[in-house]
């Protein structure tokens, strides 16, 4: 793990390196400034020298600006690597997240991804910050003047020791035992991210149902989980401070007294005595701030797996050593192909088993079949956004796993089952399909998804800020424009996944007429729930429980096909087809 997080240290190793460093040189003139003052009083205020007085003052005065100068420069240097870690730890995981398959998404919700990205983040980042500094001043504090009072007075310099090593092994209990609360503090916060997402993200929906009391309760179950957990944590670790109270004044008792006898029996000076105590702060304080660290770092280390785990997680679909870039044609074959989701159990039934189909280029395809029937899990092996079980899905006559990922992709457009835009202009979003398109372009790709005539209509037309997720336009408005976005790569097969649920049956046979003529070479491939949407399909494919019930034209489904039947005749036959003009 520690191997994994130091890569990201990079350009930052040089502050890295000189804040221990710095570190060390504001120990030095701080271990120095308790013997000057000790020399003060023994040597110059003892035989009344005031030019010695003097000159150790200068020296003291120089030590302590230098410890200043030095403590300054140690804070800056380890504020920079700190927050450069971080900066490459969230680009780092942001990338990764960027390669990942379809698969390896599903491995982490949303809301831990967030809160990796955050929180965990930040708890690493606060840690780096206090080993490279505080974890360096401990110890090398510790040494330091320990090796000072031991020059001064070995046998009183013993009660530090006393003191340290019971102190040391308590505090280390402390941390050791609030570790698992806080581990389970950050699950938690994965929890309380989702709840706050899911609300904000359907605001709407919570509004027009009333249901404001219900997502109120929802979060304070969670957001009193996660203060009852930091509660317990708390509670163990709030014992540090009081046990470093008790050990430093017990120490200071204990100096103060064998001290005063070792003075009047003529072992020690004054001054020497003052250092000592002076030595104690520092030592104890140093041991108290090491027990902090200690904590800072059990908090950050279950941070640091989860983040690791994120930078570390190989996508399940890769490129081979020798890769096809260029694409035939859009014809698309399935040759005996099962697939299961990563996830499943053994089990399980697959969502898709033994799928034997061909699709010519240019042709249009429409699939049919009730919910859970894998219509998306079919459509999906075709991009490779999953890899198949077994078997071979091809497109242009060549295996799927034998191309480029981004030169596949790019010619296979996919308008998602959830539409998706993001904040900015109706002409950004588009361009999202192609960065170089030309304003006609636009126009034009709107017009074949019918999208141009309300877009016209809008103050701003095309510069139309849209809000993020596009909730500032309608359902059928948002499943044109991302229609026009898959258009604008100009694929080779083009996939709409329920994409016109949300349009007029008129409209609908708006983009199918355009699609027929304007796109005749492009293969077309069609999930609807609608009979309407697939009737005039050059051929329609029929799912039911992962299999392929029937392959045909409308007219050839009708004779042969009982699933077929029972839709076309629900949707369209007597009642239902007044039903279906209304949908």
């Amino acid at each position: 793990m520690i191997k994994e997080l130091a890569k990201y240290i990079k350009q930052y190793k040089k502050y890295a390196i000189l804040t221990p460093l710095m570190v060390v040189l504001e120990i030095v003139m701080e271990v120095v400034i308790p013997y000057l003052m000790a020399r003060i009083i023994d040597v110059g205020i003892q035989n009344n020298d005031l030019d010695y007085i003097i000159r150790v003052g200068i020296m003291l005065v120089i030590s302590a600006i230098m410890s200043l100068i030095f403590g300054v420069l140690s804070g800056r240097f380890a504020a920079i690597a700190s927050s450069g870690f971080a900066k490459n730890l969230r680009q780092g995981m942001f990338y990764s997240i960027q390669n990942y398959s379809f698969s390896n998404i599903d491995k982490f919700s949303t809301s831990s991804l967030v809160t990796r990205l955050t929180t965990d983040v930040t708890n690493v980042q606060n840690a780096f910050q206090m080993i490279i500094r505080a974890l360096v001043r401990g110890p090398v504090m510790i040494v330091f003047a320990l090796i000072m009072a031991f020059s001064i007075n070995k046998e009183l310099s013993l009660v530090y020791v006393a003191t340290m090593v019971p102190l040391a092994i308590l505090l280390a209990f402390i941390s050791i035992k609030a570790h698992p609360y806080f581990e389970k503090v950050f699950k938690k916060y994965d929890e309380l991210n989702l709840v706050v997402g899911e609300n904000l993200n359907a605001i709407r929906v919570v509004k027009s149902f009333a249901t404001e009391d219900f997502e109120e309760k929802k979060f304070e179950d969670v957001n009193s989980l996660v203060y009852k957990l930091f509660k317990k944590a708390e509670k163990i670790v709030i014992f540090n401070s009081p046990l470093m109270q008790i050990a430093i004044y017990g120490c200071i008792l204990l100096l103060s007294w064998l001290g005063a006898q070792t003075i009047v029996a003529g072992g020690m000076q004054t001054g020497q005595l003052s250092s000592l105590i002076t030595y104690a702060w520092q030592i104890l304080s140093s041991l108290m701030m090491l027990s902090m660290v200690l904590v800072m770092i059990i908090i950050a280390q279950s941070s640091a797996e989860r983040i690791v785990e994120v930078l570390t997680e190989e996508s399940t679909i890769k490129n081979k050593e020798k890769t096809i870039k260029e694409i035939k044609d859009g014809s698309i074959e399935f040759i005996d192909v099962d697939f299961q989701y990563d996830d499943a159990k053994a089990n399980e039934m697959l969502p898709l088993e033994d799928i034997n189909l061909k699709i010519n280029a240019g042709e249009i395809i429409g699939i049919i079949g009730g919910t859970g029937s894998s219509k998306t899990s079919l459509v999906n092996l075709i991009p490779r956004l999953y890899d198949v079980k077994s078997g071979f899905v091809k497109v242009g006559g060549v295996d799927v796993r034998d191309y480029d990922l981004e030169s596949l992709r790019n010619e296979v457009a996919m308008v998602l089952q959830k539409n998706v835009l993001f904040s900015g202009t109706i002409a950004e979003n588009l361009r999202w399909g192609n960065k170089d398109a030309t304003d006609e372009e636009l126009v034009r790709v709107c017009k074949l998804a019918q999208a141009d005539s309300f877009i016209q209509e809008l103050p701003d037309k095309y510069e139309t800020v849209l809000d993020q997720g596009g909730t500032n336009v309608s359902g059928g408005q948002k499943q044109r424009i991302c229609i026009a976005r898959a258009l604008l790569k100009k694929p080779k097969i083009l996939i709409l996944d329920d994409s016109t649920s949300a349009v007029d049956t008129k409209t609908d046979a708006l983009i199918r007429k355009a699609f027929r003529e304007e796109i005749p070479d492009t293969t077309k491939i069609i999930i609807a729930q609608r009979i309407s949407s697939i009737i005039d399909a050059d051929k329609i494919i029929v799912m039911d429980n992962g299999r392929i019930d029937g392959i045909g034209t409308s007219d050839e489904l009708l004779k042969t096909n009982k699933i077929y039947q029972e839709v076309y005749e629900s949707q369209m036959g007597g009642d239902g087809a007044d039903d279906g003009k209304q949908n």
